[in-house]
């Protein structure tokens, strides 16, 4: 299932993107349509018609959380991807690589982290070696540990560092972002806002949602979006309790489920490692390919990647673990796999417009007009490359896309899908279809007056009807018109047909920043603008840079510039 099959793939799925649709008028909601859910079902399978989606929805399958808690080191009762973890990565090298750890992480929390996700350390069907690709992930998944939550000790620090311990032998330190501790409200910049993100994760009341568990978890958003996939879709779980990302085996879950969840354009991290994913052209020529490499770039590329940072301390870390894991527990290296990404161009920097071998994840309202439906509305859902309301990963999220559960889309009408939509009256098969209207049945024709959809009238002999809102225009020249009777042939519409004066249409909706919050681009009087190699602040401290606002959180004293939310900085709105 390799992504250079796509091409002809898209083009099949963009010849069939306009549907044959029944959508009706809403008779419980005035204003508001209907469409059968065979309609809506239809469409999505279309649109998600390459071989890769199914891959993807595949992966982040999950084992229900009373099993995951039954799982116990040893028991011939674990699930079978759990039984081949304890294989390549026994108890003892667990213990070998988290001597200096947390005690919130334990080997049997990162089992269960592993039960939760089957695909993860899971089975192939085509050949690959399921064995050593399990332990390739979870020395890698160990490398990035290291980096995001290790000591970072020198072996020769003995002061702090007694037991001369590697520094890849060094990660899970820290189960907490560093300053902060339960009970403290914070992390909630982007927090009671009235937008699709507040809706679908609402913040809780003196909750604080900083960096927290092995993948140092930060901001309700992620909250939200890790706790559906822990809690059959409920958002509010974690929400309400962000601890437990902390202290039970969701410290090691929330890393498992980022290791499995592509990141339009970006893909999974199990998919560059166990090639289920092939680099498109555009890729390509990023410099982006296979490699330990590409996995940085896909955690944390705009900061880490490009030329500009090939001497930068986190992917000089990063790159330095994963070679010290690596050649201690001989993970074989192709030769087309490159360690390092600073001759990658980072995603969120690659321009991929106009590609056709690129897949994207998201769902978002497609604005282009239909002039046969009703108001020139699609009533359709379009794939994007950017964070959205509704993915495509999740089952249900097409139709609460079409239908706006969380009112994330400008101007879209209101959308109920049902499991059968009754024959609408006119002309027409059905089971008691009406008769042909008698010319004149109808009121006539008003230039001034106003239509909507489904409004019928009669005009030089021939009854019409309304096919969205209009004024003006005659029922002869078609457009906003169908004859329905009548001595008057029908008239074609226009090739081109105008669109609707009301409601407006956006062609093309705003993007919204995908993971970080918005900021102003004004900084605030009063508040120290960073000075490269002379501004000294301590945790807490606001400075700007560029136009933006950052908090300090692990005292970076001179050194470390700030350009987006890392480590050391928190990108914050400017107040």
């Amino acid at each position: 299932m390799k992504l250079k099959r796509l091409v002809a793939v898209v083009g099949c799925t963009l010849a069939a993107n306009s549907f044959a649709m029944n959508i009706q008028p809403d008779p419980e909601n005035p204003g508001g349509y209907i469409i059968p859910r065979a309609d809506i079902e239809a469409a999505e399978k279309a649109k998600t018609a390459d071989p890769m989606y199914a891959v993807w929805a595949k992966a982040l399958e999950t084992l229900p959380n009373n099993k995951v808690e039954a799982i116990l080191p040893g028991l011939a009762s674990n699930p079978s991807n759990v039984i081949r973890a304890e294989k390549v990565f026994p108890e003892t090298e667990w213990k070998f690589l988290t001597d200096m750890a947390a005690p919130e992480y334990t080997y049997t929390r990162f089992l269960r982290a592993i039960g939760k996700f089957p695909a993860f350390c899971g089975d192939y069907t085509d050949g690959r070696d399921a064995d050593a690709i399990c332990k390739k992930s979870i020395i890698t998944a160990f490398a990035h540990f290291a980096q995001e939550t290790g000591g970072h000790i020198a072996v020769d620090n003995h002061w702090d560092n007694p037991k001369g311990l590697e520094e890849w032998q060094q990660a899970l330190v820290h189960v907490r972002e560093m300053g902060w501790s339960e009970g403290q409200p914070g992390y909630t910049t982007g927090c009671g806002g009235n937008d699709w993100q507040n809706r679908k994760w609402p913040c809780a009341d003196g909750q604080g949602y900083f960096g927290r568990g092995a993948k140092q978890l930060s901001y309700h958003f992620n909250y939200g979006a890790f706790s559906e996939a822990m809690y059959d879709g409920d958002a509010t779980v974690l929400l309400n309790n962000p601890g437990l990302v902390a202290d039970s085996w969701l410290n090691l879950a929330s890393a498992i489920w980022f290791f499995l969840t592509p990141q339009a354009p970006k893909p999974a991290m199990l998919h560059v490692i166990d090639r289920t994913w092939t680099p498109s052209q555009r890729e390509k020529d990023a410099g982006i390919g296979f490699g330990f490499g590409t996995t940085i770039n896909v955690i944390n590329g705009g900061i880490e990647c490009g030329e500009q940072n090939k001497d930068k301390g986190q992917p000089v870390n990063r790159i330095r673990y994963w070679e010290g894991l690596q050649s201690h527990y001989q993970i074989p290296v192709e030769p087309d796999e490159v360690n390092t990404c600073w001759q990658q161009t980072p995603y969120g920097s690659l321009n991929l417009n106009g590609a056709t071998d690129v897949l994207y994840t998201n769902w978002e309202a497609d604005y282009k007009y239909h002039s046969d439906r009703p108001g020139g509305v699609s009533f359709e859902c379009k794939l994007v490359g950017y964070q959205t309301a509704y993915s495509a990963l999740v089952k249900g999220d097409y139709e609460k896309c079409v239908t706006d559960v969380y009112d994330a889309q400008i101007s879209w009408p209101d959308v109920r899908v049902v499991d059968d939509v009754p024959p609408g009256p006119g002309p027409g098969p059905g089971p008691n279809p009406d008769p042909d209207p008698e010319p004149g049945e109808f009121p006539a024709w008003e230039a001034t007056k106003v239509y909507t959809g489904g409004d019928k009238v009669s005009y030089k002999g021939g009854n019409y009807e309304a096919k969205w809102w209009t004024q003006g225009n005659e029922p002869t020249q078609g457009g906003p018109w169908k004859q329905i009777s009548g001595t008057t042939p029908p008239v074609e519409p226009p090739v081109n047909p105008e669109p609707p004066v009301e409601p407006p249409v956006n062609p093309e909706p705003p993007v919204e920043p995908p993971v970080e919050p918005p900021v102003n681009p004004e900084p605030p009087a009063g508040v120290t603008e960073w000075v490269a190699g002379q501004t000294k602040v301590s945790n807490g401290d606001m400075v700007t840079n560029g136009g933006k606002c950052f908090v300090a959180k692990n005292n970076p004293g001179v050194w470390e510039s700030p350009t987006a939310s890392n480590w050391f900085w928190n990108e914050v709105p400017c107040k």
